[in-house]
């Protein structure tokens, strides 16, 4: 009994508070805490270079960043040198060629990288010391050789051509152009004159010039003693030479006198790239930083953002819809972006910019602003977990002439951020009046009523102001263009003659060099294969009636839509098949096909798959293909086939050049041998 008596007592208090409190009421948030974030270790080298180590024994793993404190440099005609500089830092030293260095790295389990501005090394506590010594050699005794450079300039020049063809990379190029300005670090544009135009010379003076000690950061974090970090920066770095680098603040850009819209005309396309964008007077640390990017994240932060929640679930415009926000000591930035259907583009631009609108006009909800705020709090506190934020504060506080305790009282600023707060945030930074709004799409499909937001303008995929294309008018019906094609082919009878055809080469896939074999068995069957080594490694066919498809042995379910593209790709020239076969034939415009003017035939097929061909306006012979289909998670995505350097097979013109591009994967197809009218059977396919 005295055991029950006593609990009972205890409970008491709990039994009189529960009487108490009103639970259809939230309780009233706490006040926001202090947050105590660790401090590095600090010291400065004789040279000027600042050392930050922060120590933690989580892992025996040791990673040390150094880092200039640059905002940009100005290239002109030679941009690119900065980023080609910063690649061929690890790319052998004075006494290690590239194979000895990369060798001796991975022996030691590590991990090394450089930038422009940047170089990092990673190893286990054990190997630490000798990986950080080759990080210390690569920067200060860096080989820099011309061979290495004109390898480099090939990597470089090839990744500039792929990005002639991705939508996302065209708008960035043109939206950095556009916002910052030519002439502005942040708006240069690497190009293949740019990159043609750097010599070893050119990446000597980079390197002579910009990376001084005196205006670095060496930071380690990881499984190491702070004396431990300030010998090794002692030892590689302290005989590092200081030197002068101009602190430079660049111009401001200006934002438009009025909102306009920038089209790069993207015929292929069938969505549209929007990006809305403006210049923002938003420094790191500043009073505003805190309040503009709650407001920032409620306006287009991730699937809870209300562009997210407009243009996808309101409206079904697009996958995605999101606001990004980027406070810089020279200048900040902002934009809204998303890709949507042709169709919708301008639907998509009345929405975004409605959105901005009324995160300007009108204040948050409580519930909506409270959402968010615990949110950004949460981030901030797992942030907290990785020891490499801390060092992070350390060198913003150092690198920005933030407050010392900035980071300490960020939950506490957080919290005090109200409707209030967020809506000046807004007004000060958007002003949809003077946007930029860039779009990269199909003209002919989008820019029909978008001048209600302003002037229209046009530019290249790299930001040059040009002409607005005209759109061509075509005389042909789809039955005289047929019989021009027939006969560029090499004439009915011709086509009509073969009655097998084997087609023999290769297919360069991301790198890889696969042996590539079609052939046709006339009329109706078809035999596709590429192979490594010997081994399929996709196979389709239709042969007798019955279709495959297999990728490594395993097959795909037929679908009819899958039936449809097999008996196309066993017809040698399908334009011959199309009218008796029911197909519904429109010929559009004229567009481009690199640089040439192309006659555009768009072909429906009986199940309503549409295709577009392309052909030469002056040979007519078949130059592209283009078909749209939705892909899980991906959206819309356009598949082009290109076709070149025709060769003349018993009297019929075929392409031994094919490229298939879809987007990131691109398939280059070279047809070595082709043989017409061997005498194959169906069963010579089996």
């Amino acid at each position: 009994m005295k055991k029950l008596l006593y609990t009972l007592f205890i409970l008491m208090p709990f039994f009189t508070m529960a009487q108490t409190v009103d639970r259809t009421k939230a309780p009233a948030p706490g006040k926001a805490p202090l947050i105590q974030v660790g401090n590095p270790v600090k010291y400065t080298l004789a040279n000027g270079l600042q050392v930050f180590v922060v120590k933690n024994k989580k892992q025996p793993r040791v990673a040390a960043t150094l880092a200039l404190d640059l905002d940009g440099f100005i290239e002109g005609d030679k941009a690119g040198v900065a980023g080609m500089s910063g690649q061929l830092l690890k790319r052998g030293t004075t006494t290690k060629s590239k194979a000895v260095l990369d060798e001796n790295i991975e022996f030691l389990g590590g991990s090394l990288e450089t930038s422009s501005q940047t170089a990092f090394v990673s190893a286990l506590k054990n190997n630490f010391a000798q990986s950080f010594a080759l990080m210390a050699e690569v920067v200060l005794h860096p080989a820099l050789s011309n061979d290495e450079l004109e390898k480099v300039k090939k990597q470089t020049l090839s990744a500039i051509a792929s990005s002639k063809d991705n939508a996302d990379a065209i708008a960035n190029n043109v939206l950095k152009k556009l916002v910052y300005g030519a002439s502005h670090p942040y708006g240069e544009i690497t190009t293949e004159k740019t990159v043609n135009n750097v010599s070893l010379q050119d990446v000597k003076n980079f390197y002579n010039t910009y990376w001084k000690p005196n205006i670095a950061y060496l930071v380690f974090v990881g499984d190491i003693e702070p004396i431990e970090a300030k010998n090794l920066a002692d030892k590689y770095f302290g005989k590092w030479a200081k030197g002068n680098v101009a602190n430079v603040n660049f111009p401001k850009p200006v934002n438009p006198a009025q909102t306009y819209i920038a089209i790069v005309d993207r015929p292929a396309s069938v969505q549209s790239v929007v990006n809305v964008a403006t210049t923002v007077n938003l420094e790191q640390g500043g009073s505003n930083v805190i309040a503009s990017n709650v407001m920032n994240n409620i306006l287009g932060g991730g699937f809870s953002g209300r562009l997210f929640n407009n243009l996808r679930e309101k409206h079904g415009f697009t996958y995605g819809a999101y606001s990004k926000l980027n406070p810089d000591r020279q200048v900040g930035f902002f934009s809204a972006e998303s890709s949507v259907r042709n169709e919708k583009t301008d639907s998509a631009i009345q929405e975004i910019l409605h959105e901005i609108n009324v995160i300007r006009e009108e204040k948050v909800g409580d519930a909506e602003l409270s959402r968010m705020k615990n949110y950004l709090t949460g981030g901030f506190a797992r942030s907290l977990e990785n020891p490499a934020t801390i060092a992070n504060f350390a060198l913003n506080v150092a690198r920005y002439k933030m407050p010392a305790d900035y980071y300490q009282k960020y939950l506490a600023n957080l919290a005090a951020v109200d409707a209030q707060k967020v809506q000046d945030a807004a007004k000060a930074l958007l002003n949809p009046a003077k946007m930029h709004i860039v779009i990269v799409g199909n003209s002919k499909q989008i820019a029909a009523g978008l001048e209600k937001y302003g002037p229209i303008k046009y530019f290249d995929f790299e930001g040059n102001e040009v002409a607005a294309p005209k759109a061509a008018k075509v005389d042909l019906t789809p039955e005289v263009l047929l019989e021009k094609v027939v006969k560029a082919a090499g004439g009915k009878e011709a086509i009509t003659a073969i009655k097998d055809i084997q087609l023999k080469g290769t297919a360069s896939v991301m790198g890889q060099n696969l042996e590539m074999k079609q052939t046709l068995v006339l009329p109706g069957n078809a035999l596709t294969v590429m192979s490594m080594g010997g081994m399929a490694v996709t196979r389709q066919a239709v042969i007798d009636g019955k279709y495959t498809v297999s990728q490594q042995g395993m097959e795909t379910p037929i679908t009819d839509e899958i039936k449809e593209g097999l008996d196309e790709s066993a017809l040698l020239i399908p334009e011959l098949s199309y009218i008796a076969n029911g197909y519904k034939l429109k010929v559009g415009g004229v567009e481009k096909v690199e640089g040439k003017d192309a006659i555009d035939l768009e072909v429906t097929s009986p199940s309503g798959k549409v295709t577009h061909r392309f052909y030469d306006a002056i040979s007519f012979l078949l130059v592209k293909t283009a078909k749209s289909q939705e892909v899980p998670g991906r959206g819309t995505v356009t598949q082009q086939q290109f076709f070149k350097a025709y060769q003349q097979v018993n009297g019929v013109q075929l392409p031994s050049q094919t490229l298939i591009d879809m987007g990131q994967l691109k398939i280059n197809v070279n047809y070595n041998e082709i043989k017409a009218n061997q005498g194959l059977k169906t069963t010579d396919l089996k």
